[in-house]
């Protein structure tokens, strides 16, 4: 019965502290926004909308035209 209730003494402070952090993690999810937009990714990946490209200032129409035309050569 002693060593039954020496463990106690650990369980329920352990335990107690566990649950702390857990409803800590939860509160800074809440704040930092985890939870804003849970319906948006869901619809975004069915959409078929392609999003444009990116253009480099050093790949432009003109310059394809030219480089399309140096391979040919």
């Amino acid at each position: 019965m002693i060593v039954e209730l020496d463990i106690l003494y650990i369980l329920i402070p352990l335990s107690v502290v566990l649950v702390a952090i857990i409803v800590a993690a939860f509160l800074w999810a809440i704040r930092s926004g985890q939870f804003d937009d849970l319906e948006g990714p869901a619809h975004r990946i069915l959409s078929d909308e392609d999003e444009q490209p990116v253009s480099s200032p050093t790949c432009t129409p003109d310059s394809r035209k030219r480089n399309a035309g140096a391979r040919e050569v």
